[in-house]
């Protein structure tokens, strides 16, 4: 099989499971949050560390929550199956680079590694994520070329593919839809607002025996629990007014 073909064939089913590759890291990332522990040295250093992961954390999250909630219909979606693309994006975060989902995944994960102190993990992530994605992207690539043809190679050829050209930056055509946002991304948010107050709580539990942790994180796991679990009701209440939505239009033709 020639190389170009076996990229496409080998990121098609990569693309299956692109969502769980973070988790793949979550063990070694608790590993080293039990090994090396860097709080009884400089706490407050610690937990300005701490903050700082976590903006980049929140970074990714902010991301793929504005790619998400302007990007048309049938795209952008957490689809494992198959490519989807009903339109080419190309405003938004689409007019500052091709792949901005997959910079929003690596912005959360990166502040969630960044966070347990280690840099070999750091360096261990930063590779694997860069392997990983690039077969991915590839694959999905060469199904918008063949769809969008000379209207995707435009695009491709003023957009980076990895790191945003700012000065490109044009407002999303699309207004926000937040139910979109809210159905796609409140497992994403759930997963920042538990990962940190946990790592925190490892580390002060294997560095002095006790689990006494800032109180900042126990709001930071309150705040994301409970937005999390209205988020979920008002999934639901999405759910069930498209429902209705359909049954009213169907009744009207």
């Amino acid at each position: 099989m020639p190389l170009i073909e076996e990229f496409e064939r080998s990121g098609a089913s990569l693309f299956r499971w692109r969502s769980y590759l973070p988790f793949v890291f979550l063990p070694l990332v608790v590993v080293a949050a039990i090994r090396y522990p860097a709080i009884e040295t400089n706490p407050s250093l610690h937990f300005a560390w701490g903050m700082i992961s976590l903006c980049f954390s929140l970074l990714g999250l902010f991301v793929r929550c504005h790619t998400v909630g302007h990007a048309g219909q049938g795209t952008s979606g957490r689809n494992t199956k198959e490519q989807i693309a009903e339109t080419l994006n190309t405003s938004g975060f689409y007019s500052v680079l091709r792949h901005p989902l997959y910079l929003g995944n690596f912005l959360i994960a990166f502040g969630i590694v960044l966070h347990s102190c280690s840099p070999w993990l750091v360096a261990l992530f930063i590779a694997l994520f860069a392997l990983y994605y690039e077969r991915i992207m590839f694959a999905e690539e060469a199904f918008l070329r063949r769809k969008f043809g000379p209207d995707f190679v435009r695009w491709a050829a003023k957009t980076p593919a990895v790191l945003p050209r700012l000065r490109r930056w044009r407002k999303a055509e699309l207004l926000m839809n937040w139910p979109k946002v809210i159905r796609a991304e409140s497992t994403a948010f759930a997963v920042i607002a538990i990962a940190f107050p946990g790592l925190e709580f490892l580390m002060h539990r294997m560095q002095e025996g006790t689990i006494a942790v800032e109180m900042a994180w126990y709001y930071i796991l309150a705040t994301g629990v409970a937005l999390y679990f209205v988020a979920r009701i008002m999934k639901r209440n999405f759910r069930r007014w498209a429902r209705y939505e359909a049954i009213l239009l169907k009744a009207a033709k």
